[in-house]
């Protein structure tokens, strides 16, 4: 068994806020990241596949295939935007690293499915160089109260 992983970047900005609570609560919860403004981030995607090796072409899945499925179902969606207002899933979610880890792996997960062979082990989201959230798929849905 390999584990092939692909990384990609993109940029978006986001900010965290609760309808639900006051604004007293979600500036002591959320602190800066309350501002309706939003703040950016340049996010670093890692997405691990798992499966064996093809004797013939010797892949465990083509990475011109994962790099396009990656760009279509993610990139093209969430690069320059603002999650909040612009990406479908964040509109009902607080868009936090971790809600964005489980995001991606349902945009990506049915495609890696359809190719056979392989299959989704990991989606890693880097916020900063020193904060990331790993999702491997346990099922979880998508938390927080509309933005």
């Amino acid at each position: 068994m390999i584990l092939l992983t692909r990384r990609a970047t993109f940029s978006a900005s986001h900010y965290y806020w609760n309808p639900a609570w006051s604004e007293e609560q979600n500036t002591a919860k959320f602190g800066r990241c309350a501002n309706r403004q939003g703040h950016g981030h340049n996010y670093t995607l890692e997405v691990t596949v798992t499966g064996e090796v093809d004797p013939v072409s010797g892949f465990v899945v083509d990475l011109k295939w994962l790099k396009d499925v990656i760009e279509h179902e993610v990139l093209d969606v969430y690069d320059h935007r603002h999650l909040n207002h612009e990406v479908p899933e964040f509109a009902t979610a607080i868009p936090t690293t971790e809600n964005i880890a489980i995001a991606v792996w349902n945009r990506l997960d049915a495609a890696v499915k359809a190719a056979g062979g392989a299959k989704l082990n990991r989606v890693r989201v880097y916020e900063t160089g020193d904060i990331f959230a790993d999702y491997l798929g346990e099922t979880a849905e998508i938390s927080g109260e509309p933005a």
